[in-house]
């Protein structure tokens, strides 16, 4: 089960538009596709640097794993 988790809106928000990227990416025939790979690089780098990760000790992959879940729910509602 995973840790309740009080994680930074922004960075919920970065995993939400990092899923919207991915998922533009993967559709047939994307548009633009370089432009996309581009910016799923800087939202991977983002995601992985953000401050809130500096802050954390132990529970990293359960707290990653809670952070995608909710990424993916914020996507889900925009």
């Amino acid at each position: 089960m995973a840790p309740t988790v009080d994680l930074p809106h922004d960075l919920v928000r970065l995993q939400a538009d990092w899923y919207r990227t991915y998922d533009a990416l993967a559709a047939p025939h994307p548009a633009r596709p370089t432009a996309l790979r581009h910016r799923l690089q800087v939202l991977s780098a983002r995601l992985c640097w953000h401050p809130y990760w500096s802050r954390q000790e132990g529970l990293v992959p359960a707290v990653r794993q809670e952070l995608r879940r909710q990424g993916r729910a914020l996507e889900r509602q925009q």
